[in-house]
């Protein structure tokens, strides 16, 4: 779904803050080796780099690949879609050897019984840990997010896949069978954790996301142009409204954080 729009995809999407890599980075007990499954243009994979000794960043895509920073202590592995237990000890990591497998914004398109088993076949025994993110849409300012809110009901809409309402729904819906790991910095003990991140973004930065997303695609593939010139103006003009030029673009983050037991569980 990603693989025509890669260069806008790379451009557009926001990065992830590093509360979160050192959240999760709290819970590995070593940091030798990471997954990064559907790494896509490796917006995960850059931060990861920084806290792990070794990434292994996995993408069914080449042309998202492509976009992903060069980093010696990344190795990026084209794969196929779904993979046996010898396929991933070839093309990923040995059985047991992986401290952290991640999922940026990638889960929902997931055919999820044969992933889990795969990630229960690689991670440390016991402790190796999963951690399963995406974030929601996009929060500007009440003028802004109303137009969105528009946009993505009466245009958007009838051209998301059905594993968008898992995202929509924050993974709350989402199979998930491992030890959660609850932020305990909190009272509230939710789960999924959550987090917010931030990008700063000019009116085009906030329409080239737009037209990254897997609907926008789906329709102009059927020949249709959801972001008309008429659409255009109604974003333009709303993003004036403040007088600011650049605006702090905010995207909730939720977290599926969990541990593999010793028995594999």
């Amino acid at each position: 779904l990603f693989i025509k729009q890669a260069e806008q995809y790379a451009a557009a999407r926001p990065n992830y803050p590093i509360k979160l890599f050192e959240f999760i980075a709290s819970k590995t007990p070593c940091h030798d080796l990471a997954w990064d499954v559907g790494a896509g243009s490796g917006q995960a994979s850059r931060s990861l780099a920084g806290i792990y000794k070794n990434v292994i960043a996995t993408d069914t895509s080449s042309k998202q690949l492509e976009f992903a920073a060069k980093l010696p202590n990344v190795r990026y592995e084209l794969t196929p879609p779904t993979m046996s237990s010898s396929e991933i000890e070839h093309l990923v990591a040995p059985e047991s050897s992986v401290d952290l497998v991640t999922v940026a914004q990638a889960l929902h398109w997931f055919e999820l019984t044969t992933f889990y088993s795969n990630v229960k076949h690689v991670l440390k025994k016991p402790n190796g840990v999963i951690a399963a993110w995406c974030y929601t849409n996009p929060e500007v300012n009440a003028v802004v997010d109303e137009v969105f809110r528009r946009f993505y009901e009466e245009r958007l809409g009838p051209y998301w896949d059905k594993a968008r309402r898992l995202v929509e729904d924050g993974y709350r819906g989402i199979e998930f069978p491992f030890e959660k790991i609850m932020d305990e910095s909190t009272e509230s003990q939710s789960f999924p954790v959550r987090f917010v991140t931030e990008r700063e973004m000019g009116i085009e930065d906030y329409l080239t996301y737009l037209r990254s997303t897997s609907a926008y695609q789906t329709a102009k593939e059927k020949g249709l142009e959801l972001l008309t010139a008429e659409m255009e103006g109604e974003f333009a003009g709303s993003w004036k409204e403040d007088g600011k030029e650049k605006k702090a673009v905010r995207f909730p983050i939720y977290l599926l954080i969990g541990r593999v037991g010793g028995d594999g569980v």
